[in-house]
This record gives structure tokens, sequence and C-alpha cells, in this order.
């Protein structure tokens, strides 16, 4: 392991800035005020360190008490409303911001423009002034890693809002399917007790009945499947996985519901070993099997009606 030590860095902000953007020698309590039109109900809880100690926000970086309220003056008006709270982060390294619950029906969460004109963020080089440099970078990461926190959340919110847009009646119309394929497989299983050869044709034709009504019922399903699918194909993405986010939708049943991938919805062929088909292709090769079944025992036994 080295022995080489992280270089910490320590340096306070040597001056407040004017509307310019520049250091001036003079104290400004605008600063750290609160933006026009803003209660303090709503800005978001920011950590506070007492007075000679520092934050750390990574492994070479630490910040003053002083710099971290002058950061986060400068950055109150553009951060996302939806912000809640800053803390520090549990492992010791960095921050954590805490959120109020998106919806995903808010714009996709950026930087705003402003943010990059505001003269008190703007890029100052290393050689015009130091603090004011790694202030305004410091500001520029924390920025950047609000807004991509705030973007995966909003994309998970996103991924459950369009789900619940699409499921509709999915729930009833697979719990249709299950009784369907469960009456088929009872009439299939008939088939096979002496009961079913005194009438044979009448059994037969309970089987096609519910096979039918089985077909039916998994080509309802699909209808509803292949709007889930292309929601999870336009969330491929999403931190979310796909049952979780079904779950977090309000349907947690729906880690049984069988979904293909949208684009295979609409092909005329499908390989016969892939199980990644539309409900309607698993009944047709169920239904295709019993009809072999029966037509190989039909064959055998010299049975014609």
């Amino acid at each position: 392991m080295s022995d080489v030590k992280p270089v910490i860095r320590t340096v306070p902000l040597r001056a407040p800035l004017d509307a310019s953007g520049l250091p001036r020698k003079h104290p400004a309590a605008a600063a750290s005020q609160v933006t026009s039109g803003e209660s303090p109900e709503q800005r978001p809880h920011i950590p506070a360190p007492r007075e000679g100690e520092s934050m750390s926000l990574g492994h070479t970086t630490r910040v003053t008490t002083a710099e971290i309220r002058e950061i986060f003056a400068r950055l109150m008006p553009h951060l996302p409303k939806q912000l809640q709270k800053v803390e520090p982060n549990p492992s010791g390294w960095g921050l954590r911001f805490v959120f109020t619950a998106f919806t995903g029906r808010e714009p996709r969460p950026s930087v705003p423009a402003a943010f990059y004109q505001d003269p008190k963020l703007r890029r100052v080089s290393e050689d015009v002034d130091p603090a004011e440099h790694r202030l305004r970078e410091l500001a520029d990461h924390i920025a950047s890693d609000v807004y991509e926190r705030a973007l995966e959340l909003w994309k998970d919110a996103a991924y459950v809002a369009d789900l619940r847009q699409v499921v509709k009646d999915a729930p009833e119309r697979w719990r249709a399917y299950e009784r369907e394929v469960k009456a088929l497989e009872a009439a299939y299983a008939y088939l096979r007790t002496p009961e079913a050869a005194r009438e044979w044709p009448s059994a037969l034709s309970r089987l096609v009945d519910a096979q039918a009504r089985t077909q039916v019922a998994a080509d309802g399903f699909d209808v509803r499947g292949e709007e889930i699918a292309e929601v999870h194909s336009k969330h491929l993405y999403a931190d979310l996985g796909r049952d979780q986010a079904l779950a977090r939708a309000g349907y947690p049943e729906a880690a049984a519901w069988h979904l293909a991938e949208p684009d295979h919805y609409h092909r005329g062929q499908h390989f016969a070993g892939s199980n990644d088909v539309p409900l309607a292709e698993i009944a047709r090769r169920l239904i295709a099997e019993q009809d072999a079944h029966v037509a190989k025992v039909a064959r055998l036994s010299g049975t014609t009606n």
C-alpha cells in the first residue's frame, strides 16, 4: 500500500463578490440572503459545520464553513425546487441530497442555463484569483452532483408514471387468462380418464372450446402486454428493474405476467426454443401440443370420431 497521503487543501473565501461576480473588499450580507420571492421554508436545509470545522467533498477536497455557506448562497437560485436537504454522506465522503418525491411529469432535471450565466458562478482563472477559481469549481461540482441525483430519481418516477398510464385493466386480463388456461388444463387432463372414453366426442368438444377461450384471453392480455413492454423498453436505462417499477406503480403481482420484447408482438414467426414471445404464442404452442397428442392417440387407437 502506498505511504503517500492525500493532499488536503482548505482555502477560505477571501472576500464576497459584487454584482459583477468579482471579489470586493467590504462585507456584503446580500450573498447569503434568501432569494427574492423565496420563503425560508422553501430553501433546502444545508449542512453548516461549526466554525473551525470543515467538510469533505472527496478524498482530497475539504471545504470550510465559510466556503460551504457561500457556495450554497450562490447556488440557491439554481437548485431544483424538489431538493429538500443536503447532508454529509454517511460514507464520510461527499454530500447526500434528499429530495421530495418526483411525479415523473416535471421537466427533465438539468442544470439551468442561468447557472452558467450567473456572474457569481462563471469560471474564473486560477491565475487571476485562486480562491474564486476553487470556490466556483466546487459550486459547479456540487450543482452537477445535485442534478445528476435529481435526474436519477426523476427517471424512476417517469418510468412508474408511464406504467400507471398503460397498465389499465391488465390485472383483470391476466386473471382471465389464468382462469381459462386452468380450465383448459383440466379439460385436457380429463381426456386421460376412463370416463372420457365413454363420451369422447363431447370431451374433445369441451377441450376445443377451452382452447378457443384460452387463445382469446391470451390475445386480450397481449394488447396490454405490448404497451407495458414498450414502456419497459423506453425506460431501459432507469435504475428500477421491471418488476420493481411495476410494484412501485401499484402492481406487485405483475412479476407473474408474461411479457415479451415490444418488437416480438407482431412477428409472423418465433424461434421454437425462445420464451421471449407474446402470451398468444405461448397459448398457441400449448394448444398445438394438445392437438398433436390427441391426433396421435386417435391414430394409434384407431379412433376416427
